[in-house]
């Protein structure tokens, strides 16, 4: 049977001042599996500094402005690849997630792909399957967890793609103009979604295809989640309803706004991140967001049709061999050591590092490109397990690597 080519691809990743966040997200772009992509970086001018020393073929553009969507459409006038996909800063993909994520595009229906999100613990499900309406609020999609699903847009309704990992037909975003610049922060990429819906295409979800997110701070959040303003949520959204709903429908869709942020605010309230006092600032800062919304100039998209540069292809990507180093806590820098030396022979490398206790796992990608999983032996990974299950070392970490390896490659299980 003849090998079917790789799909060439170009991978997008915008960051403002979080240098940090940003070279861990290039680490694990760099053990992906795809053989055939090129990357794009759009950051401050010191995070492109720090890029450049790496010495890796990657095009890079100093951008630093308070606008994720401007800042995608100068990546996607750079990328060469017939498919581009885009990865938040604080984002780490899965060894597959590029494989998976473009393969739908065989398919020319597909305009678009999204995956699966996991969240802080790298366990836990962050996003899956959604829709979005015309007033911008989402809906739950039950899809194969296991299978790809190609699905079309209905009328007033897309299915959604989240921007930490989400790819579109190259040609397909040029031609509706890329992201609406009007939307600075949140909807962009559901506001992409429903342009192209209207055209017809399809949208391929692929629930293998996953990155963890960790949500690092930014002007918008701390690094807990916290909101520190509400101002652009109120904005955006107010900028998609003017975008794509009936006027009648404005007054509804605002109040379930203002009350689904008032709630969030009283969660982080009552959980102690947040002052009394802050629930009233921050519900102020979203109604300053809609006035603004409604004053912000709305202007056409038109086509990018800049030619892009040559297409650059990342070095060191494809198929490589994955390992599993499984240990006790008492072995932890030794496993660490010894799985830093196997990632710098290149291989992607797992370590499973166990606690005789009952505490939760987590899972981790480490600054140094390992993958680290630790809690204890008798705790849950995923949160709808029992509390507490007994078993032996041998055979929870072979339950671990039936969860893992449809994700990332897991060769042999050396242990220490």
């Amino acid at each position: 049977m003849a090998t079917v080519p790789a799909i060439a691809s170009s991978v997008i990743v915008v960051s403002r001042h979080r240098p940090d966040a940003l070279l861990r997200a290039i680490a694990g772009i760099r053990q992906l599996d795809h053989p055939c992509v090129e990357l794009i970086v759009v950051a401050d001018p010191a995070a492109c500094a720090l890029v450049r020393g790496l010495g890796i073929p990657v095009k890079l553009l100093p951008f630093d402005e308070a606008n994720i969507a401007a800042a995608r459409n100068l990546g996607l006038a750079l990328a060469a690849g017939d498919v581009v996909a885009f990865l938040d800063d604080d984002a780490v993909p899965e060894p597959t997630w590029l494989s998976r994520l473009v393969a739908p595009f065989a398919d020319p229906q597909v305009a678009a792909s999204g995956g699966f999100v996991r969240g802080r613990n790298g366990i836990s499900f962050q996003w899956r399957a959604r829709e979005v309406d015309a007033v911008g609020q989402d809906h739950t999609l039950r899809v194969d967890p296991a299978a790809v699903s190609l699905l079309p847009g209905k009328p007033g309704r897309a299915v959604k793609t989240q921007g930490t990992n989400c790819a579109f037909r190259t040609q397909a975003l040029r031609a509706i103009g890329g992201v609406d610049p009007a939307f600075r922060f949140y909807l962009d990429e559901a506001d992409v979604n429903m342009r192209l819906a209207a055209l017809g295409g399809l949208t391929a979800i692929v629930p293998l295809a996953q990155v963890h997110h960790g949500y690092a701070q930014s002007r918008q959040r701390r690094a807990d989640r916290v909101p520190l303003s509400l101002h652009d949520i109120g904005a955006s959204t107010v900028v998609f309803l003017r975008r794509h709903a009936h006027e009648g429908d404005w007054p509804g869709a605002l109040t379930t706004l203002r009350a689904d942020q008032r709630a969030r605010a009283l969660r982080h309230m009552v959980t102690g991140g947040i002052e009394p006092r802050d629930v009233a600032r921050l519900l102020a800062t979203l109604e300053q967001g809609m006035a603004e919304g409604r004053m912000r100039p709305l202007a056409a998209c038109p086509p990018v049709t800049a030619a892009a540069p040559p297409f650059m292809p990342l070095t060191g990507t494809g198929p490589r061999n994955g390992l599993i180093i499984a240990g006790r806590v008492w072995q932890r820098k030794a496993l660490l050591a010894q799985a830093q030396r196997a990632v710098a022979q290149g291989h992607i490398v797992t370590v499973i590092c166990l606690a005789p206790t009952a505490r939760a796992h987590r899972h981790s990608f480490t600054a140094s490109g390992v993958w680290l999983q630790q809690g204890g032996l008798f705790g849950r990974a995923d949160r709808r397990e029992p509390l507490l299950r007994l078993t032996t070392f041998a055979a929870r970490v072979a339950r671990e690597c039936r969860r893992l390896s449809p994700l990332r490659p897991l060769s042999r299980l050396p242990h220490l």
